[in-house]
């Protein structure tokens, strides 16, 4: 893992066009501003792990048919 120390306002980039600037520092907090092209998804690591879970149980065809019931 590659570790980089930033002040607020300062910024890395990822490739050629992917930026990360530290646009806050707060009570322990880092809020960040990420510029990149539309086609890249970007999600906080806790929503990119559901998604990934939630792909696996629909690739294995484990799908929860009561709770589709529901649905309708």
């Amino acid at each position: 893992m590659l570790i980089l120390t930033r002040k607020k306002n300062e910024s890395i980039m990822i490739g050629d066009n992917i930026e990360i600037v530290v646009t806050d520092i707060q009570d322990g907090k880092v809020k960040l501003g990420i510029k990149a092209p539309k086609n890249i998804d970007i999600h906080r690591k806790e929503i990119y792990v559901d998604i990934q879970n939630e792909n696996k149980v629909a690739a294995d065809g484990k799908i929860d048919f009561d709770s589709l019931k529901n649905l309708f």
